[in-house]
């Protein structure tokens, strides 16, 4: 447990932030204790799921929700995914469960698929960005429900990063960007998917998928027959003037700071350009990464 100082806007703020290390495969349960507690009494607690990790915040404690905006810079029009460890829980949080949620919630959960419900008056709307749906998704990262089961209270979780920032898939991500901005971190070690999870809304006539992730177009159309795209995702114009109907929509996601090429030609020109760009800003000190099919 140690305290790192961080500012936000002009103001210097000294938050103890705790360092809680455990093993995935056997939880630590009085780790899982206090970091239940620091959720059950408004902190915020960063842990680690299948996808991501996520900031936690107990999903019916408005004041607790508005810490993780404010920890993140996170818009406030940006809606939140509810975490539950059981489909009995959803409940109260919502006015109907469809019947293809159940099928979706047999074949999918705990795993990395959000469903869009219409939400109860129970969830604040801080949770919906005053959106009148909330999604909720079961984790597939036994750190992640065993802390759910210690708190027993939903858990709002958007990804433990700065608003903007790549998403975290481990505990030195999270460090990065937040330490000493919430309560604790949970080290569960890397996560398995390392991309988020896929929104499907089920609230209309047609299966919608608001953002891609963990859960491909592919299975949901196996499953659902037909499954269509948000056309924001095919024109992200559209959100410029609405709303965000699922978190990572409408605002810059996924950008890491580094410069980015994009090699264009036969395969003998990106190649040969690929190699020469290597080369050089190996050369000069830097890390490189290439994105390419296997027969490149």
């Amino acid at each position: 447990c140690y305290t790192i100082p961080s500012r936000w806007g002009d103001k210097m703020i000294k938050t103890p932030t705790r360092y809680l290390s455990m093993d995935p495969k056997l939880p630590n349960l009085s780790h899982l204790q206090q970091a239940a507690e620091i959720l059950r009494k408004g902190g915020l607690v960063a842990f680690p799921t299948e996808t991501v990790y996520g900031l936690g915040a107990d999903a019916l404690n408005p004041e607790a929700v508005e810490k993780i905006f404010i920890a993140k810079g996170r818009p406030n029009d940006n809606p939140l995914i509810v975490h539950v460890a059981n489909p009995k829980d959803i409940k109260p949080l919502v006015r109907k469960i469809p019947d293809v949620a159940t099928t979706l919630m047999e074949l999918f959960w705990p795993g990395p698929l959000t469903l869009i419900f219409p939400k109860s008056d129970l969830v604040p709307n801080s949770v919906s960005a005053g959106l009148d749906t909330v999604g909720i998704r079961i984790p597939a990262h036994p750190v992640a429900l065993a802390l759910l089961k210690a708190a027993r209270i939903p858990i709002a979780a958007p990804s433990a990063n700065l608003s903007g920032r790549p998403s975290p898939t481990s505990a030195t991500h999270v460090l990065k960007d937040l330490n000493g901005k919430i309560d604790a971190i949970i080290d569960g070690g890397k996560t398995s998917v390392g991309l988020e999870s896929t929104v499907l809304d089920i609230t209309g006539q047609v299966p919608t998928i608001l953002r891609p992730g963990g859960v491909t177009y592919e299975q949901l159309e196996e499953v659902l027959g037909h499954v269509e795209m948000d056309p924001a995702l095919i024109q992200p114009e559209l959100n410029a003037a609405l709303k965000p109907r699922a978190p990572g929509m409408k605002y810059t996601h996924y950008a890491p700071r580094a410069e980015i090429w994009i090699v264009v030609g036969t395969e003998e020109q990106v190649a040969k350009k690929l190699k020469s760009l290597v080369d050089e800003n190996r050369a000069a000190g830097k890390r490189v990464g290439i994105m390419s099919t296997e027969e490149m």
